[in-house]
């Protein structure tokens, strides 16, 4: 998973370097020079206007960041529970079709993050704008379009990313409360039997503890709390936070999982025919982070290089998802769970490792959560006498904490939850949109044929994933009364 990060919202603007994790999915993180614009100002993105001259994400604002600071942000923001989750990727599929699998999803979703630089640049000289965010671009595509149709209808465009980047956030949140709620459950259970020696072979009896449902539910007050924190430079500094803590988690798992590896020829190469489904939610919400592209292509200092550090970061990120992804399975085989972290030995390091990335991810939630609620808000608000708006705004954030937190407890099984999302909505955004976008924006300059039909499979494949992927995930979640969250994790566990 995962996960991140990105402004998708028009009704901000984004100026600094920071990064913020999007789950999987991580963005340029908010500070202080973010700015919550009156929906009357003259500054802010109207509906059918995007942004205007005066975005102070042009070149002529913003110093800009360096070709090595846009690297390391994009590497960063693909750190999330979506990089924890593709071992389980690896099972879905085997070991050979599961890992080369997720390098062609990877590669076919960076292919999907360039067309999508590549039309907003294009469209933002055609209608002469310094800057295009996810949503202005599919919008500005459909209304320069030759087709009439998507002219006139050009502002549901506009919507339907809204939706989706609304849906596919919220869907991160509550990966977050189901990760937590796991992580700190097997922590708990097992803290009685935790010892010093992390490589062992002993088995420890876990001591049974409440339900999982439980956990989700006890975590909403802290939430809650985290929400109501409006200030963006608090939250950059949660975001550095929780960058310290997964980065740190990462590097001890890697190291566990290069010890005593074991002989892959115990393993299945490939897998039942119904996992591949499952497959494609989770390898797409592992790689659904197109959000943050724009936004750090619009902050270097020198954006004609962009397309180069694109494909050369996002490779790193690949490359680091295949190997976990073939070392994790290999390391745990078919008890390869949701999360690696709940693999983890029942010792006090890796019980650290465990809270300081529930700690990470922890952090994580408010910088996820401002992007629905910065797409919401300004419509809600704009509809509410004035000296109710801070109690709307509260009140917004709480039900909105309160939906991902249900979700969670509806859905409690965190393999099926990242499919979930994945297939319903990191698919659209991710693999679909992009694809469409560069037919639409280019096809009255003369679009190759072999490029249509190169887009129109690349859709189609995003479409597919999309419904069977979401109608498998359902499948499982009402086919399955237990979750083996809740039966394997009160039993015994394998040092």
């Amino acid at each position: 998973m995962d996960s991140s990060n990105k402004n998708p919202t028009p009704a901000l603007e984004l100026s600094t370097k920071d990064t913020v994790t999007f789950s999987s999915s991580p963005v340029i993180a908010p500070d202080s020079n973010w700015k919550n614009k009156d929906n009357n100002s003259k500054n802010e993105s109207t509906l059918e206007g995007g942004s205007n001259g005066s975005d102070p994400n042009s070149s002529q604002n913003v110093k800009g960041t360096t070709w090595w600071q846009t690297v390391i942000h994009l590497v960063k923001g693909n750190i999330g529970t979506g990089l924890l989750g593709v071992p389980l990727a690896a099972k879905q599929g085997g070991l050979l079709i599961g890992c080369l699998g997720l390098l062609a999803m990877g590669i076919v979703a960076v292919h999907c993050m360039g067309l999508m630089v590549k039309c907003a640049q294009h469209l933002g000289r055609r209608v002469q704008k310094p800057f295009l965010d996810y949503s202005d671009a599919v919008m500005y595509g459909l209304k320069t379009s030759p087709f009439p149709w998507f002219q006139k209808h050009a502002i549901w465009g506009r919507h339907v990313v809204s939706f989706f980047l609304i849906l596919t956030q919220l869907g991160f949140c509550c990966v977050y409360f189901v990760f937590l709620a796991d992580n700190i459950k097997q922590v708990i259970e097992a803290a009685n039997a935790t010892t010093s020696d992390c490589f062992s072979n002993t088995t420890v009896t876990l001591t049974p503890s409440m339900d999982s449902r439980f956990y989700i539910l006890s975590l909403l007050p802290f939430f809650v709390l985290l929400v109501f924190v409006r200030n963006l430079r608090i939250l950059s500094i949660f975001s550095m936070v929780a960058n310290i803590c997964m980065i740190a988690s990462l590097v001890v798992i890697f190291h566990y999982l290069l010890q005593d590896i074991p002989d892959p020829s115990s393993l299945p190469m490939f897998s039942e025919l119904k996992t591949y489904a499952l497959f494609f939610g989770t390898a797409a919400f592992a790689f659904e982070s197109i959000g943050v592209v724009l936004p750090l292509e619009n902050q270097m200092k020198k954006r004609e290089q962009f397309p180069f550090i694109l494909y050369m970061g996002m490779s790193v990120v690949i490359i680091a998802y295949v190997i976990l992804a073939f070392l994790g399975y290999l390391k745990f085989g078919a008890a390869t769970q949701a999360s690696i972290t709940l693999n983890l030995p029942n010792c006090w390091l890796f019980q650290t490792v465990k809270l300081l990335y529930s700690l990470g991810i922890f952090f994580t939630y408010s910088l996820q959560f401002y992007v629905p609620a910065g797409i919401i808000l300004p419509v809600v608000l704009s509809r509410v006498p004035k000296k109710w708006n801070l109690m709307a705004e509260y009140s917004i954030r709480v039900g909105l904490v309160c939906i991902t937190c249900f979700l969670g407890i509806l859905v409690p099984r965190l393999d099926l939850v990242i499919a979930l999302v994945g297939s319903t909505s990191s698919s659209a955004l991710a693999l679909i949109f992009p694809p469409f976008l560069e037919i639409i924006t280019f096809y009255s300059e003369g679009l190759n044929p072999i490029i249509i039909i190169k887009d129109i499979l690349i859709c189609l494949l995003g479409f597919c994933g999309f419904l069977v992927g979401t109608y498998q995930a359902l499948y499982e979640l009402t086919h399955s009364p237990v979750s083996p969250t809740f039966a394997n994790y009160t039993s015994t566990f394998v040092q």
